[in-house]
């Protein structure tokens, strides 16, 4: 499985299958995070099945869903509580990446990091977040 770091404790997945937990936890994780909406593709292994393989590998679960209605500060704060509970390496995956990518940045700004270093980790890992600078940086300056 390709699991992108975005720092050393928060890293991003496309689509992950249940065989992938047990490897998920040996690489030292502590949390899933699944950010797909249940039904979004039938054929991928939907919340409930993720989160007792979870469980049965000793990993923390959450579901934080994000739909093509975008981003909420519902989902920011989801984000943050589950990090606050589950300190440590956190994984969290949608069909790409890509919105799990976004929640992150969003919530990171939001609690003051720079814009530019989040665009840069996400750069790195393969995703282009420059068309939420604007909102990370009204989010960052409390706005």
């Amino acid at each position: 499985p390709m699991f992108r770091r975005l720092t050393d404790d928060f890293h991003v997945a496309p689509q992950i299958e249940l065989a992938d937990l047990a490897t998920v936890a040996a690489q030292g994780f502590l949390i899933v995070i699944n950010n797909r909406p249940d039904g979004e593709e039938p054929d991928a292994p939907q919340g409930d099945a993720v989160a007792a393989a979870a469980a049965a590998a000793g990993l923390a679960y959450a579901a934080i869903p994000v739909g093509h209605g975008g981003f909420s500060a519902a989902q920011l704060d989801a984000l943050d509580a589950a990090r606050a509970a589950h300190p440590g390496k956190a994984l969290a995956y949608c069909r790409s990446g890509t919105r799990s990518t976004h929640l992150w940045a969003l919530a990171q700004a939001r609690g003051g990091a720079d814009v530019d270093g989040l665009c840069g980790a996400a750069a790195a890992a393969g995703y282009d977040i420059s068309m939420l600078r604007p909102i990370m940086t009204s989010l960052s300056a409390g706005v």
